[in-house]
């Protein structure tokens, strides 16, 4: 299955975690569940900060914006540990 090229960047409008790696992935339901992630695990390692105003902003090769999601409708009964079938790249 191909991939492509996806970038996570997250912001509350002022501050910004740019990802400079990027992920590939297959399908538009693997960026949704990785951008989860990227939220969750932000929360977790990012200090006490209130993350209310935060959003993650996923880019894809053409720096065109696919998918934004705030960090408040992030499902946190999900894991933040990477699983085999996210593991595509």
């Amino acid at each position: 299955m191909p991939t492509r090229l996806y970038r996570f960047h997250c912001t509350d409008g002022h501050d910004l975690v740019v990802d400079l790696r990027g992920r590939r992935l297959p399908t538009l339901a693997l960026v949704r569940l990785h951008a989860e992630r990227v939220a969750l695990d932000l929360m977790a390692h990012g200090g006490h900060l209130d993350w209310f105003g935060w959003w993650v902003e996923v880019y894809d090769q053409n720096g065109r914006v696919v998918l934004s999601k705030a960090f408040t409708n992030v499902r946190i009964d999900r894991p933040s540990s990477r699983n085999g079938a996210e593991d595509v790249a």
